[in-house]
């Protein structure tokens, strides 16, 4: 089976810190991707800026060498690596300051007929700065679209902040605040799963539901990421944005139509009807921690503040916490998140699990029987799984086991899963804001993490220790565990 390939509209893509990380490991080989499957027009061009003065030569050949490392020899050839480097251009440019925005503008002259995407790969202090220059310049009308990455802001009043002066330049329907995790295919298929079988949506709701889990667990540290990662920590880099936005996927309500706005509206409807964690719940629903040092598959690994240099911090590399919805589907039915870095293992994944049967006619001989779940796995194999309870195989009585219905997308489908990156960057392209948060979603989030973060800037208790290889603190346990639950793999 092949996977459908949809042209899209001549662009012009212009990517603001184009010689840093994200550019290198994700947009340009996103770009090469896109290009080998012959879903770019000839017109395409994509444009790298940044603040180094590069020759262009220098620039082909950074993105040379990053799409070596980060796209396999196996989905790469030399022909389509030349019609892909002959697409880019460089020019450098000062964000905060006047230096090569002209150049900028005579380098998007011959494109001004085509879509103009600005993707602001940078740090987050530099999106007011970058998008008043666009609009200075006169970059930001017409077609002209811009992306910025998460975090936006680092509270609620810095959200609005942000907010508010890229506003002054595009209007809300050409802003895409992108969340690389809502273009994972199987995080889309969840709305496929409930919204086109009838098996599902009838027990999507509290009465076949017992509790929802939702992990996105990294086995890695923070790597060159320390300096960054001090200043945010896992409940804004991870909980404020991608696992709120899982939760929102889970929890909504049916959207009249699969519109941008349909779904965004049911979204922000589940953000205002989480239950406020206060001062007085947050010791009891929220755990951080902190990695200390372990090891891993590799072997020995440090622990967060050697990474960091530092004697001491009270920055979270782990956040678990319980969260309610307040609505009638969602009544008494606790959603687990848990998010962290130098974990056990490396995934990502939705559990939906459903209530007990309500009496067994086993004998007890037979053995447990366990809740059925729905698992849902962003990371690292995309797939659906429901678990199922069965008879054991063979002679010898009634034996109950549960078993797995397993669907892996690259088994089933025969095709290469494209990256979230790919499918979002021409998703602006095509002018479709769906799986993008909408300005008030992503305050609506502030609105509900910052008492969380306000608690814990007035508690003197240091972040909870874990050694690194397992699952997190203790507590984090405790925490699922005094409510007769456990986590779904190998967390307890």
């Amino acid at each position: 089976m092949t996977s459908r390939v949809i042209p899209v509209s001549p662009f012009a893509l212009v990517v603001f810190g184009a010689t840093g990380d994200l550019a290198k490991r994700k947009l340009l080989p996103a770009m090469f991707q896109r290009d080998l499957a012959g879903q770019l027009p000839e017109e395409a061009t994509v444009i790298g800026a940044a603040r180094a003065h590069l020759r262009e030569d220098e620039f082909l050949a950074l993105a040379r060498e990053a799409i070596e490392e980060h796209v396999p020899a196996s989905e790469r050839d030399a022909q389509a690596m030349e019609r892909f480097l002959a697409r880019l251009r460089y020019v450098a440019v000062n964000a905060t300051g006047e230096e090569g925005w002209q150049e900028l503008a005579q380098a998007l002259a011959p494109t001004k007929e085509r879509i103009w995407v600005f993707y602001l790969a940078t740090a987050p202090s530099l999106f007011g700065p970058i998008c008043e220059h666009l609009g200075r310049f006169g970059l930001a009308g017409g077609n002209a679209r811009v992306v910025v990455e998460k975090p936006v802001g680092r509270d609620l009043a810095s959200a609005k902040a942000v907010n508010e002066v890229i506003g002054r330049v595009f209007p809300e329907e050409r802003i895409y605040r992108i969340d690389h995790y809502l273009g994972k295919e199987t995080v889309q298929n969840l709305m496929a799963l409930r919204f086109a079988n009838g098996l599902f949506e009838p027990l999507w709701n509290a009465a076949h539901i017992d509790h929802v889990q939702i992990t996105a667990a990294e086995s890695l540290g923070v790597e060159g990421r320390a300096g960054y990662y001090d200043t945010a920590g896992a409940l804004r880099d991870m909980v404020q944005n991608h696992l709120l936005q899982l939760l929102c996927l889970v929890a909504m309500e049916p959207p009249a139509q699969l519109d941008a706005d349909a779904v965004r509206d049911e979204k922000l409807k589940v953000l205002r009807a989480l239950k406020p964690i206060a001062d007085a719940l947050s010791s009891q629903n929220v755990v951080r921690g902190q990695y200390r040092a372990g090891a891993s598959a590799g072997g020995a690994v440090p622990g967060y503040l050697e990474e960091l240099g530092a004697a001491e911090s009270m920055t979270e590399t782990f956040v678990a916490l319980k969260a309610e919805v307040e609505t009638w589907r969602w009544a008494g039915v606790p959603f687990y998140l848990r998010t962290g870095k130098r974990l056990a293992e490396r995934v990502s994944e939705i559990v939906i699990a459903f209530r007990p049967v309500p009496h067994s006619v086993f004998e007890p001989s037979a053995g447990p029987i366990k809740p059925n779940q729905l698992v849902i796995r962003l990371q690292p194999d995309e797939g659906v799984q429901l678990r199922l309870m069965i008879k054991d195989p063979g002679p010898g009585g009634m034996r109950l086991r549960q078993v797995p219905l397993d669907m892996s997308f690259s088994t089933a489908f025969g095709v290469r899963n494209p990256d979230a990156y790919e499918r979002l960057v021409l998703d602006v392209v095509r002018g479709n804001q769906t799986l993008f948060m909408r300005r008030d979603e992503v305050e609506a989030a502030w609105r509900w993490i910052d008492p969380i973060l306000e608690a814990w800037s007035h508690a003197e208790e240091p972040p909870k220790p874990y050694t690194a290889g397992t699952w997190g603190p203790s507590a984090a346990i405790a925490l699922i565990e005094r409510d007769g639950r456990t986590w779904a793999d190998g967390g307890s």
